[in-house]
């Protein structure tokens, strides 16, 4: 990102001076939360449903976070600060500085709020199965923590493969998500993403997607999925905030037969619908 302005606990500063203690928890143990969001026409898209995430998670790890108004204040203050109407938007929560190890004090936590332009995603992915699990029964399973190392070791790996995405299954087995997205696969006319149990981020995107296809009379379902399902698969696609929905063209070096799919096709142009109509689904 290249943001020139961030909020830092309580206060715009500019990026260049911007300052975390070495003391702070989510530095030193990776104790925090964080959401990414897109802004569109500067609005931050489904900001309640990502605002209520956050609080989920941080409740779950025992931090506190600012009220959605508190917050929403702030945001709008860095997006105006840097100009900012179509953005990339993270906000990250983290212990603050506590003493080295994994023991919690007494304290504020550290709330930095950063904005930059969006990345610019391509019409089609390749994603990579990485030879790590997801632990669906972990203790931070389900929450969007800031210890995304397994992500980054992922991400490397399925670079170096050649893909742009990398695809983890769980300890059972089952197709469970990518790093920094849901997968959904297309099969028999029926649009399938890994339930919950799977130990997947349920992803905003992924909520709002298997809403419209309700809406919309498409068969959907969440569902444990065996780890051929992709490759299987008529037509799959990836969505996050960023993503938004995105085609898979190929998975391990096999190409699936349509790329964007008529399913895909047809579910990305509602979301971008949806989009235009509503912008706090």
């Amino acid at each position: 990102m290249n943001e020139s302005v961030l909020w830092l606990n309580g206060e715009l500063v500019p990026a260049a001076e911007a300052r975390v203690s070495p003391f702070d928890h989510g530095l030193l143990v990776g104790d925090g939360v964080f959401e990414t969001l897109r802004v569109y026409d500067g609005v931050p898209f489904a900001w309640t449903r990502h605002h209520d995430r956050l609080a989920r998670s941080a409740v779950a790890l025992g931090l506190a976070v600012p009220a959605s108004p508190e917050l929403r204040v702030a945001v709008d203050a860095v997006l105006a600060a840097n100009g900012l109407t179509d953005a990339r938007l993270r906000i990250t929560v983290t212990g603050g500085p506590m003493p080295p190890g994994s023991e919690r004090a007494d304290g504020p936590p550290t709330v930095l709020i950063m904005a930059g332009a969006p990345t610019p995603f391509a019409d089609t992915v390749d994603v990579v199965t990485v030879p790590w699990t997801r632990n669906e029964r972990g203790a931070v399973t389900g929450l969007k923590t800031t210890s995304y190392a397994e992500n980054v070791r992922a991400l490397a790996l399925a670079r170096e493969r050649g893909g742009g995405e990398a695809i983890f299954l769980n300890t059972r087995g089952e197709l469970c998500e990518a790093t920094g997205s849901n997968v959904f696969v297309v099969g028999d006319g029926v649009v399938r993403t890994p339930a919950g149990d799977a130990g997947c981020l349920l992803g905003v995107t992924r909520a709002l997607v298997l809403e419209l296809c309700a809406e919309h009379g498409l068969p959907a379902e969440e569902a444990a999925l065996a780890p051929t399902a992709l490759g299987d698969a008529d037509e799959a696609f990836l969505t996050s905030s960023t993503r938004e929905v995105q085609a898979i063209a190929h998975t391990d070096g096999h190409a699936l037969p349509a790329a964007p799919g008529p399913t895909t096709e047809k579910i990305a142009g509602l979301f971008t619908e949806l989009v235009a109509r509503e912008l706090d689904p």
